[in-house]
């Protein structure tokens, strides 16, 4: 059967949900997906941040909503789930790109620190998921989308917090799409490289520091926003309705050398 490129990649119908979708990678990916139709439900903290990325997302003609949720406070997932419902209905897709990295030395990091990281890095992602899973299996199709690194596969300095979360995001990547792929539901990860995000500002701030990154890509230049366009709408369309349980590097070739 021969499918048209909008069957295969549009989103029109569909509603996805993106955690840390104020700023950074998360609007980006927020952005991509209603260009590509979906109604889109950013999630984060602060609500100035918020809301003018849901006016940006509507000024490009997309559709949008906010939910103000603190993912830090563990009391909340189940809350956020059910008032990301109420927006425009079950959503069928969830990015998980909410996190955090203190980028604290090894001799430095605390029990607190830790958990702290480890929670919305890794916690996060699983638990929201559960809470959504339910009305995606119902309708038998989903899409989780988790948010790796190139620390996932490699030790950065100042990064072992961060680093144990982000190893963890690609077999929890794996484990979910073992666990409801069978439903229709599928599980993949993008592990961005070097892209200008709050997280990397320490990077794009330093000349050399940025410079060095760059170096370090087989195409010679850190990542533009929308270089994360195309997996991301990939991997949320019906077009990778065979691709389960993958983390896929948009690193320019970082982690290949």
């Amino acid at each position: 059967m021969k499918n048209d490129t909008q069957s295969l990649f549009g989103l029109t119908g569909k509603v996805a949900v993106v955690t840390g979708g104020s700023s950074g990678i998360g609007l980006a990916i927020a952005g991509f997906l209603a260009d590509a139709g979906a109604k889109v439900v950013l999630v984060a903290r602060r609500q100035d941040r918020l809301d003018a990325a849901v006016q940006q997302i509507c000024d490009n003609g997309g559709v949008a909503s906010r939910v103000v949720a603190d993912l830090n406070q563990r009391d909340t997932v189940l809350e956020t789930a059910r008032h990301c419902k109420d927006a425009f209905g079950a959503p069928n897709i969830l990015v998980n790109a909410a996190g955090v990295n203190l980028r604290e030395h090894a001799d430095n990091v605390t029990p607190e620190s830790w958990d702290q990281t480890i929670y919305l890095n890794l916690s996060i992602p699983f638990f929201l998921a559960q809470a959504l899973v339910p009305e995606m299996k119902t309708h038998g199709y989903g899409r989780i989308i988790n948010i790796a690194s190139m620390q996932s596969v490699r030790a950065f300095t100042n990064g072992i917090a961060y680093g144990a979360s982000k190893g963890g995001i690609c077999q929890l990547t794996r484990a979910m799409a073992e666990a409801w792929s069978s439903d229709g539901i599928t599980c993949n990860a993008i592990g961005p490289g070097f892209f200008p995000t709050e997280l990397t500002a320490p990077v794009f701030g330093d000349d050399d520091r940025r410079a060095w990154a760059a170096n370090q890509t087989a195409i010679g230049r850190n990542g533009e926003m929308d270089d994360l366009a195309g997996v991301s709408i990939f991997l949320s369309s019906p077009a990778s309705n065979y691709i389960t349980g993958q983390t896929i590097f948009v690193d320019g070739g970082f982690s290949a050398k």
